[in-house]
């Protein structure tokens, strides 16, 4: 009897212990799919960044269609556009918004009043009034700063490297974005201590940039100069092939430009920023508040290097320059 009475009172445990576990088992998955908004101008590099914030929330334990969905909205190059497309995924109950360049996340700021925002930047996100401060950002924003801005200099130091005789450099960008504006501002004054002359191009639209490309004369300019600008940057397909067709040296911001043709680049791979995007929508899907979360900082840039465009435009690159290189296209 005694041994009946205590493996009743076994069995009355395991069974309270079951049911007390359940809740707390259960609640470590969330209820439903999160509702992830993206928005972007469009472009390979916009395409990479989204796939480094899928690689990161795996990393975290989080699967697309089980733990969350992502609900892309490309403006296909039209910044006019980004604003309309926050404000319809946020009217869509989105429970976070991950936008892609500091022009992008204005315009989704601008667009919505509630739903927080998760940004990646390559201009500084103070400055350019995204954040309050980088350690408090406040409001409903927070996400990655690429120093892109920063790194203005040094990327047409590159480039003088690369091609010692370089005079002039042509560049494009859409004036009513602030990003470029402050890039051109640091690229201003390298290029007056290296002795170059930067040629502007200002260009609202895709359309505009192509023109742009398409009306540059031989020998006009020496080189392809490229500064932070989303628009510009989601059209890099059609400026390597421009450049090709020119035979002009190309300096682009991510590395992964090279593998596509461009001559070099220096600066944030977005793929690497958008894997570490997802630590902090990650956090924020979870309850954490977007303006309590400090804006997360890429402090190494690297640098690609392209040897056989270099071959294609009869340039040899400095070996030395190869050696410092992160990443070289043969």
């Amino acid at each position: 009897m005694r041994h009946r009475r205590t493996r009743q009172r076994a069995l009355l445990w395991v069974l309270a212990f079951s049911l007390l576990s359940t809740p707390l088992a259960a609640s470590a998955q969330p209820a439903r799919a999160y509702r992830v908004g993206v928005v972007h101008i469009g472009g390979p590099f916009a395409a990479a960044a989204i796939e480094g914030l899928r690689d990161g929330l795996r990393d975290l334990g989080f699967e697309e269609g089980q733990h969350y969905a992502l609900l892309v909205r490309d403006a296909k190059g039209d910044l006019k556009a980004v604003e309309a497309l926050a404000r319809d995924l946020e009217r869509s109950s989105v429970d976070l918004i991950y936008s892609i360049a500091v022009s992008v996340t204005l315009a989704a700021k601008r667009g919505t009043t509630r739903v927080p925002i998760v940004f990646y930047a390559g201009g500084d996100p103070v400055a350019l009034g995204l954040v309050e401060t980088f350690r408090k950002p406040g409001g409903r924003l927070t996400g990655v700063h690429g120093q892109l801005t920063d790194l203005t200099a040094k990327r047409l130091e590159l480039l003088k490297e690369i091609v010692p005789n370089l005079r002039r450099v042509v560049t494009f960008y859409n004036p009513e974005n602030p990003a470029p504006l402050r890039s051109m501002k640091v690229g201003r004054d390298a290029a007056r201590r290296l002795n170059v002359e930067i040629v502007e191009r200002e260009v609202r639209s895709p359309e505009a940039l192509r023109a742009g490309l398409a009306a540059l004369r031989p020998n006009e300019v020496d080189a392809f100069f490229h500064v932070g600008d989303a628009m510009v940057t989601s059209q890099v397909e059609a400026i390597i092939e421009a450049a090709r067709a020119k035979k002009l040296p190309t300096m682009f911001q991510d590395p992964a430009t090279v593998a596509q043709g461009g001559l070099a680049a220096y600066g944030t791979s977005l793929r690497a920023a958008g894997r570490l995007s997802a630590k902090q929508v990650h956090r924020v899907l979870q309850g954490a508040a977007a303006g309590d979360l400090p804006v997360e900082q890429i402090l190494r840039p690297s640098l690609a290097l392209n040897l056989k465009t270099a071959k294609a435009l009869s340039l040899t690159i400095p070996r030395s320059l190869v050696l410092r290189a992160d990443e070289v296209v043969q």
